[in-house]
C-alpha cells in the first residue's frame, strides 16, 4: 500500500477552533450542525449568542447550551497529531486552577489534587515509552479497557441525586461517584433502572432547576453550571414533563 507523508499545515483547518484560531482544546461539537470548537471558547461565546459562530445557524433560541457536547474522538485526534499538546494544556489549566485558589485563599481541593497527580504519572509514563505502541495494543478494543478499569482513570466527579417529586420514590443510595465523561442519558438509565421504570424517556433530570440535555457530560454540566459550588454536583431528577 503506497503512504505519503501530510504536512499538520494542509490539516490546520480542520483541528482549530474558529472563535481562538489554536488548537482544539477539550474539543465541544454544536449538534446541530457539527462544528466543532475549544469548550472554553465556546461556552463564552454562547452567554451572549444562539448561533454556530462559524455557519451562523440557530442552535437553540434560548437554551444553546444544551445542544454541544463533548467530541472525544475529536480531540484525540487532535493530541496525536501535534506533539505536546496535550501536556502543555494540561499543565496550563492545573496553573490557572492553582492561582485561582490562591487568590481566594484557599487550598486546591483534593478532587483538584488527585486529577494533577493521576494526569502527570500518564504523562510521564507516555514520555518514557510505558504505553503500549505495539500492534497488539492497536488491536485492543474500547470495550476491553472498559472491562479493565471501568473508566477509573477517567476524571471522577462526585453526584448527589435527589427526588424532587412525589410521584417517585427517592435512590436508596443517592450520592455515586462516576466518570466525568458519563452522560446524563446515563445517568436516566441508571435512576430508571433503580426504580424499576419501564423507560429511562420517563424522566427529566435537572441542575438548579434547569433541565438538562441527555448527551451533556458530568464534566460539561460541572464546568458550565457547578464551577465554583461544593462538590457533590447536586442534581434533581422526576417524571418527565411535557412542554404544551
Amino acid at each position: 500500500m503506497m503512504t505519503r507523508k501530510i504536512k499538520l499545515w494542509d490539516i490546520n483547518a480542520h483541528i482549530t477552533c474558529h472563535l481562538c484560531n489554536g488548537y482544539l482544546i477539550d474539543a465541544t461539537t454544536v449538534t446541530e450542525c457539527l462544528h466543532t470548537f475549544c469548550r472554553s471558547c465556546l461556552v463564552k461565546y454562547l452567554e451572549e449568542n444562539n448561533t454556530c459562530p462559524t455557519c451562523r445557524i440557530v442552535i437553540h433560541q434560548s437554551h444553546p447550551l444544551q445542544y454541544i457536547g463533548h467530541d472525544r474522538t475529536m480531540q484525540d485526534i487532535v493530541y496525536k497529531l501535534v506533539p505536546g499538546l496535550q501536556e502543555a494544556s494540561f499543565t496550563a489549566e492545573m496553573k490557572k486552577q492553582k492561582e485561582f485558589y490562591h487568590k481566594l485563599g484557599m487550598e486546591v481541593p483534593g478532587d483538584i489534587k488527585g486529577e494533577i497527580c493521576s494526569s502527570k504519572q500518564h504523562l510521564d509514563s507516555y514520555r518514557n515509552g510505558e504505553t503500549k505502541t505495539d500492534e497488539n495494543s492497536n488491536k485492543e478494543t474500547s470495550e476491553e479497557k472498559e472491562d479493565n478499569d471501568y473508566h477509573r482513570s477517567d476524571e471522577q466527579v462526585s453526584i448527589c441525586l435527589e427526588c424532587n417529586s412525589s410521584k417517585l420514590r427517592g435512590l436508596k443510595r443517592k450520592w455515586i461517584r462516576c466518570s466525568a465523561q458519563a452522560t446524563v442519558l446515563h445517568l436516566k438509565k441508571f435512576i430508571a433502572k433503580k426504580l424499576n421504570l419501564s423507560s429511562f424517556n420517563e424522566l427529566d433530570i435537572l441542575c438548579n432547576e434547569e433541565i438538562l440535555g441527555k448527551d451533556h457530560t458530568l464534566k460539561f454540566v460541572v464546568v458550565t453550571r457547578w464551577r465554583f459550588k461544593k462538590t457533590p454536583l447536586l442534581l434533581h431528577y422526576r417524571p418527565k414533563m411535557e412542554l404544551l
